[in-house]
């Protein structure tokens, strides 16, 4: 299947990469077990959270070191699968699964205060999809993919501020939160908003822009550094990427610029209902006992009597 076959195991599933998850999900399970008493304010997290947490890593797993990740370097609809999974599925699934008394520590131990302007709502849109529009330039793309330093670096940094932006949503600490339900509503537009001129360009283009997943020499360069063996055997069995295509480069651009469009859509929707729905019930509710003309105040969230 889209020639996976092709591949060993080491190639399609990373061992090192894989070993270094589990010994994630391990270390994760330990702190919130044997070790949550050393934290102050610890507490039970509950089965929905573990999950929330496993699966977030199960998705950065494939989308950075299982198949995903492999025919990201092949097609480019799969290299905008593995981004949209990276950044818009597993960055959210982990924060909700981790305890807000892991966070209070985190944040407590930070040694990068003087850059909290960073986490600054719209500084937080900015960068995230600011740096994700520079990556797919097709100059800086071609040149990222074909650098492996740089190109685990640029992820490293696309991670962290995908986890600045979405820390705004879902923000787990009340002390900290300073979007309103309208803030996170005109919040999530402009996300919305940031992406469309990237995704637009691949989308709209007249010709395919990414010489990895275009010119043959290039593309086996590029996979040399996720596949064991010589890259110069990959362009005498196979030619170029190609051989794998369903579809033509020009056609695998667009399938990739609209799936990551669609997906961001999907995701910021659901995320625009619930926070709409709860805000609106907030209000609402903030209304009510204002109309029942008991003398009541609003105190950390909670109603009080004066």
């Amino acid at each position: 299947m889209l020639g996976l076959s092709y591949f060993s195991f080491a190639d399609l599933w990373s061992p090192l990469f894989l070993a270094a998850i589990l010994l994630l999900i391990a270390g994760y399970f330990v702190v919130i077990g044997p070790l949550s008493g050393k934290f102050p304010g610890s507490g039970p997290v509950s089965l929905w959270q573990r999950l929330l947490f496993v699966s977030g890593i199960i998705a950065l797993y494939l989308a950075q070191g299982g198949p995903v990740s492999l025919l990201g370097h092949i097609m480019f609809s799969f290299h905008m699968l593995s981004m949209a999974l990276s950044y818009l599925v597993a960055v959210p699934l982990i924060m909700l699964g981790i305890p807000e008394w892991i966070w209070r520590a985190l944040l407590k131990a930070n040694p990068l205060r003087r850059l909290s302007f960073l986490a600054h709502p719209v500084v937080a849109a900015l960068v995230f999809n600011g740096l994700f529009s520079l990556y797919h330039i097709p100059a800086i793309h071609d040149y990222v993919m074909l650098h492996f330093t740089v190109h685990r670096l640029y992820y490293l940094v696309l991670f962290l501020t995908a986890g600045l932006m979405w820390w705004t949503l879902i923000n787990p600490l009340p002390e900290r939160r300073m979007a309103s339900g309208l803030g996170k509503i005109g919040f999530i537009f402009l996300n919305m908003v940031l992406l469309t001129p990237a995704c637009g360009l691949i989308i709209f283009a007249d010709q395919t822009l990414y010489a990895t997943y275009s010119d043959p020499d290039t593309w086996a360069q590029a996979m040399g550094y996720c596949v064991s063996g010589d890259p110069a055997v990959l362009l005498q069995n196979f030619g170029g990427p190609t051989f794998f295509g369903l579809m033509s480069p020009k056609v695998d651009q667009q399938v990739g610029g609209i799936a990551m469009k669609f997906i961001q859509e999907i995701i910021f929707a659901s995320m625009l209902a619930y926070v709409f729905y709860h805000w609106y019930k907030k209000e609402n509710g903030q209304d009510d006992a204002e109309a029942s003309g008991s003398p009541s105040e609003v105190d950390g969230g909670h109603l009080t009597r004066a």
